[in-house]
C-alpha cells in the first residue's frame, strides 16, 4: 500500500489536480481512522506522519490516559496503560503505531472508498473556488464528449469539465469532439455530483462578451451596450449609446468595412447582428429597433404600447420569417409594437382620427 508509487501520485495530484498534499493528508488520516475502528472496535484520534525522504507513512492511534474511562474510543485507563509502559500517568497521550499490513481487505477497501470521496470534496471545492469569479465571463474550452444530448467540454488551466445543456446550445450549430468553442460561464455551484460548470451559447452574455473584445470603445465604457435580444443562431439585435457626440457608436461597434461585426458573426455561425442606435426618446427607439425595415411613422397608442407604421412592401421585412423581427424589437426596447403597413395604418386611423395630442407622439 505504501510504496514509491504512492508518493509518486500524491505529487502527480497536486500538480494535475490541484490538491494540496496536507489537504491529501487530512483525507487519508480520515479514511484510515475509519477503516481502523472498523476492524478493531477502537478508534482514537488517528494521526499519519509521512517522510517523502523515506516514503513511508507511520500511522498512529492516540488516546488519553485517564483515572476513569468514559469514552473508551478516545480514553484509556491508567492500568491498561501501564501493561504496556510502567511510566504513564494519567493526562499522558497513550500513541500506538498501527502497521499498515495490519489492515484487512473489508477495511482497506472502507479507507479506499472514503479517501475517494474526500479526494472529490477536495476536488469539487477547488473547481468551484477556481471559477467562481468567472460566472459571466468569456472562456475558450474543448469539446470532449458529446452524451444525451449534453456537450461536456474540458476548460481553464486545469481542465475542468463544464456541461453545454441543449437550451443553451445554438441550434444551428453542430458540435463535434476536439472543437473550440467560446463559451459564456452561465453558473458555477456545488451539485450532487460534484463541481458543476453550465456553459452557454446562447446567453445574452456571450454577445456581450464578444462585442467587449472585438471592440475597445466597449470595453473602455465609452460606448455602451444598453440591451441585447437574440433568437440564437438567427438573429440579433444589441442596442448601443455614447455619450460622447466625438464618437460613433455604430461605426466602432461595425468596424472598418465591417471586421468588428464580422468576426461576431462568424463566431456565432451566421447569426445576424442588427445594431440599433439606443435613444431615451422610446418611438425613435422602436423606429430603430425594426431595422432592416424602413419605418415611417411610429404613434405612442397606450403605456408603452405603440403602432409602427412601414412602407407596404416593407411590411414582412419589419416582421420577419414567423415575427422574429418584431418579436425582437419588443424584447429590446420593452414595448409592445403594432407593426402596420401605411395602407392599412391610413384605414385605421381614418376611422378613428388622431388627435393633436397624439400627432405630437409621432417620430418620424
Amino acid at each position: 500500500m505504501i510504496n514509491q508509487d504512492f508518493f509518486l501520485a500524491l505529487e502527480d495530484l497536486e500538480r494535475t489536480k490541484g490538491i494540496l498534499v496536507e489537504d491529501f493528508i487530512s483525507a487519508l488520516e480520515n479514511a484510515m481512522g475509519i477503516a481502523y475502528k472498523k476492524m478493531s472496535g477502537v478508534s482514537g484520534e488517528i494521526t499519519i506522519k509521512l517522510s517523502q525522504e523515506k516514503k513511508s507513512i507511520n500511522i498512529y492511534s492516540t488516546r488519553k490516559i485517564v483515572e476513569e474511562v468514559v469514552d473508551p474510543d478516545k480514553e484509556i485507563s491508567l492500568e491498561e496503560a501501564r501493561e504496556t509502559k510502567k511510566s504513564y500517568k494519567v493526562g499522558d497521550d497513550f500513541v500506538v503505531e498501527i502497521k499498515s499490513k495490519d489492515f484487512g481487505r473489508i477495511p482497506a477497501q472502507t479507507a479506499k472508498q472514503v479517501l475517494t470521496q474526500k479526494l472529490r470534496e477536495i476536488e469539487r471545492n477547488n473547481t468551484v473556488n477556481e471559477f467562481e469569479d468567472k460566472e459571466g465571463e468569456l472562456m475558450t474550452c474543448t469539446v470532449r464528449r458529446i452524451e444525451n444530448d449534453n456537450v461536456y467540454v474540458e476548460i481553464g488551466g486545469n481542465q475542468i469539465e463544464g456541461v453545454l445543456m441543449p437550451r443553451d446550445q445554438i441550434p444551428t450549430e453542430k458540435y463535434q469532439l476536439n472543437q473550440k468553442l467560446n463559451v459564456f460561464v452561465k453558473k458555477v455551484k456545488n451539485g450532487a455530483r460534484g463541481a458543476e460548470i453550465v456553459v452557454s451559447r446562447t446567453s445574452n452574455g456571450l454577445l456581450r462578451r464578444l462585442f467587449e473584445n472585438e471592440v475597445p470603445e466597449i470595453k473602455q465604457g465609452v460606448v455602451v451596450i444598453k440591451n441585447i435580444a437574440r433568437e440564437p443562431g438567427q438573429r440579433a439585435k444589441i442596442a448601443i449609446y455614447s455619450e460622447d457626440s466625438q464618437v460613433d457608436a455604430i461605426g466602432a461597434c461595425v468596424g472598418n468595412k465591417g471586421a468588428r461585426v464580422n468576426a461576431i458573426v462568424s463566431e456565432l455561425n451566421g447569426e445576424k447582428i442588427d445594431i440599433i442606435p439606443w435613444s431615451e426618446n422610446p418611438l425613435e427607439y422602436i423606429s430603430k429597433s425594426l431595422s432592416p425595415a424602413t419605418v415611417i411613422k411610429v404613434i405612442q397608442t397606450g403605456d408603452e404600447s405603440a403602432m409602427a407604421i412601414v412602407p407596404d412592401d416593407k411590411l414582412s421585412l419589419a416582421i420577419g420569417r414567423s415575427g422574429q423581427n418584431a418579436k425582437l424589437a419588443v424584447r429590446l426596447t420593452g414595448w409592445k409594437i403594432d407593426v402596420k403597413s401605411e395602407s392599412a395604418a391610413i384605414n385605421e386611423l381614418a376611422e378613428e382620427p388622431v388627435s393633436n395630442e397624439t400627432e405630437d407622439k409621432v417620430s418620424e
